[in-house]
């Protein structure tokens, strides 16, 4: 039986930035409170599927997982611990934000298991990070890096986004080198993307209104002046694709190897997580909203917080009323495996062959390393050839696809990175 991974969804921050579209927002402690013993039901309850399976990798993201006290992380860890198999030497990662740790925090992290960091900087310039809405500065986020280093921690990501508005190549560089100054294990760099429902889809978007952009900037205090706002526009399309090119080229030259689009890491510190994504391995999203891939149907909790709080109230209560009449059988037919996992559940789709042969192409061609054409036909009992070959024919042509006799895969050229996407519709029916 192949190995499990899990994700634990964290849906809570300060502040919502403005060009997030993730599903999180700011709350009080007694919500999370309330979230976490919910949770914790979930785990307890989910797990039973699953006690054939070891977990090798665990994520925490959000929203700010690095927000949940010590107590309350170290309380979802033992449920974890206490319900899953978990290899000793299991990737467990948390998500932070910088300001949003101390000592006691990650002190409790390494207790509990956690032995990588991902670190949400996203910029070294100030005034950048002010228009992102981040809560933190470059002297914040130092002070945490120095904590996280002085603490041991030796596997750490930062993530940066390139294309923000009032971003300069020169500034976008300097970002580059004082965070290459710091070597971390790991760097994720990804392009800025405008996302509906997002302050800066209002500010940015198609229909961008100065007037009340101008007023709002001024009202949430990003920048000083109306004056200084007007400065702030987007990267045209050649200064985009010139950071995307610098990005690469720079991480090249200090040793970190590209292993997927937007993902750099010192050779061994690949995120293995998410290195799961893209070969499709299995996992159990857990939480608000968490997606899951599990015998290949694609799943997502309820997104509604109130709605995800009462299934945990309700899974909770018969679960009770079952073990006080001490009735195994009663517990059974009361919860039977199905009912007890259907509530949590806002969607679900079971994948064709047809399906999982797309994601198989797309997920695999965003690694470096590409497609192998033996896996494919050991998973799907037909030559790759016979399904894309018409489509990987005309993707050589173009110059966009390779074929590596070495290790028998097709991978993207660098010509098919820059147009990845164009790549990946062509293995979509």
């Amino acid at each position: 039986m192949n190995n499990l991974s899990l994700y634990i969804h964290i849906p809570f921050c300060v502040r919502k930035c403005h060009y997030c579209d993730f599903l999180s927002a700011p709350c009080n402690e007694e919500t999370r409170r309330e979230y976490v013993e919910t949770l914790c039901t979930e785990i307890a309850q989910k797990a039973k599927r699953f006690q054939d399976r070891k977990v090798d990798t665990i994520f925490f993201g959000g929203g700010t997982p690095s927000l949940l006290s010590a107590e309350m992380f170290g309380k979802i860890m033992t449920v974890l611990r206490q319900e899953f198999q978990i290899f000793p030497e299991a990737e467990i990662s948390v998500e932070v934000n910088p300001g949003t740790v101390d000592r006691e925090k990650l002190e409790a992290y390494q207790k509990l298991g956690v032995n990588r960091l991902s670190i949400g900087l996203q910029s070294a310039d100030n005034e950048e990070l002010k228009i992102l809405g981040r809560i933190h500065t470059w002297e914040t986020f130092k002070k945490t890096w120095n904590l996280v280093r002085e603490l041991g921690f030796s596997n750490v990501n930062i993530d940066l986004m390139s294309a923000l508005p009032g971003q300069t190549l020169a500034s976008y560089e300097r970002t580059l080198r004082k965070v290459l100054g710091l070597k971390p294990e790991h760097i994720s760099a990804y392009s800025l993307i405008i996302e509906e429902g997002t302050k800066f889809y209002e500010w940015f978007g198609e229909e961008e209104d100065v007037a009340q952009v101008t007023e709002e900037v001024q009202d949430s205090n990003l920048v000083d002046t109306v004056a200084a706002y007007k400065t702030k526009k987007l990267p045209d399309e050649i200064a985009d694709r010139q950071m995307y090119e610098m990005t690469r080229d720079i991480l090249e030259q200090y040793g970190y190897h590209r292993y997927e689009i937007s993902n750099y890491a010192l050779k061994g510190y690949e995120c293995k997580h998410n290195v799961g994504y893209w070969k499709r391995k299995e996992y159990l999203g857990l939480g608000l909203g968490a997606a899951s891939l599990v015998a290949n149907v694609r799943s997502s909790n309820v997104s509604e917080l109130a709605t995800y709080l009462e299934v945990g109230q309700k899974v909770k209560k018969i679960a009770e009323e079952c073990a006080s009449e001490k009735d195994i059988l009663d517990l059974k037919s009361k919860l039977t495996m199905e009912q007890r996992e259907v509530d949590w559940i806002e969607t679900q789709d079971s994948l064709s062959v047809n399906d999982q042969m797309e994601e198989f192409m797309f997920l695999g061609l965003r690694m470096m390393e590409g497609v192998s054409i033996a896996e494919f036909e050991k998973q799907f009992g037909k030559p790759l050839q016979e399904i894309y070959g018409k489509q990987i024919s005309k993707l050589e042509k173009q110059g966009l696809l390779q074929f590596k006799e070495e290790t028998g895969r097709y991978a993207l050229t660098l010509q098919g990175i820059d147009v990845s996407n164009q790549v990946f519709v062509e293995f979509i029916d």
